[in-house]
């Protein structure tokens, strides 16, 4: 299974937009996952389809790639993994009184 990454989306796509788009390449997607800011719920304008074909995600990001949906140029590509990253406050050490 291969992940994609869909950037440069329209805050208003939803996942069956993007689903319908890929399906109009030619390329049967498997999940279409929009990302959304946690507090809001608004989109933040990228999102992860997957494909369970190797080679027909190949195949969807050279159609994919570049092409206008709602106005905007897509940005498709094979997923990076995820990095972790270090998490806790951005608060200055306590000091200690004396």
């Amino acid at each position: 299974m291969k992940k994609l990454f869909v950037g440069n989306l329209a805050y208003s796509a939803n996942e069956t937009d993007i689903q319908n788009f890929f399906s109009d390449a030619g390329v049967a997607v498997d999940s279409v996952t929009v990302m959304r800011d946690k507090f809001t719920g608004q989109a933040r304008g990228f999102g992860f389809v997957e494909i369970n074909d190797d080679g027909a995600a190949l195949r969807a990001v050279e159609a994919c790639h570049g092409k206008d949906l709602m106005g905007r140029t897509l940005v498709v590509n094979e997923a990076r993994p995820m990095t972790p990253r270090e998490g806790g406050a951005a608060r200055p050490a306590r000091r200690e009184r004396y």
